[in-house]
């Protein structure tokens, strides 16, 4: 299981936000976000089957069709890591794992405050896969990058941002730069 959990190599590692119509929040770690277009800017995540029970991420974006995606830095990896622990309904893990969130422009879903970038989602497709996964997919609808990590091209530097990958389940990796090539 191990082996399998890691030949797809290092994974970006976010961390998404989500808010209960009754206002409880939720924050858990994700490997599996993949850009999927530019016009309009689009991302997916997939989610573990939620045939036994149903996890607060995908019940509170089932509910109100927003969520946060927001890249985990160096500084809080390891209270990032730990929003996979079990809690009760009622436990935000922006709480037990004293991870600072923020609003932003009166979005629904919850930030997390340290995040150098932070996307604000509207669900706009789900898809059901033949493992019962759930493959999400959703529109940027509000994106803040902090200034001193675009660079000249406009792009976001992932070394100057102190972004982490994930490979399996719990291997997290640094990212750098190792070169820039001209598009093909």
């Amino acid at each position: 299981m191990n082996l399998i959990n890691s030949i797809s190599g290092v994974k970006p590692a976010n961390l998404i936000g989500t808010k209960s119509e009754e206002g409880q929040e939720n924050l858990a770690i994700f490997s599996s976000v993949v850009h999927l277009g530019s016009s309009p800017a689009q991302l997916g995540f997939v989610m573990r089957p939620q045939t036994d029970e149903i996890k607060d991420t995908y019940a509170n974006i089932q509910e109100t069709g927003y969520y946060s995606i927001n890249h985990v830095g160096e500084s809080f990896v390891e209270k990032a890591h730990y929003t996979s622990a079990k809690l009760k309904k009622e436990e935000s893990e922006f709480e037990h794992m004293n991870i600072e969130n923020i609003y932003i422009k009166d979005f629904h879903a919850p930030y997390v405050k340290k995040s150098q970038v932070k996307m604000g989602m509207k669900l706009t497709h789900q898809i059901h896969l033949p493992n019962d996964c759930i493959f999400m997919i959703g529109e940027v609808v509000l994106l803040d990058v902090a200034e001193k990590i675009i660079n000249e091209k406009g792009q976001i530097d992932l070394s100057a941002s102190k972004t982490t990958g994930i490979s399996g389940l719990n291997t997290y990796y640094s990212l750098n730069k190792i070169d820039d090539f001209p598009y093909g």
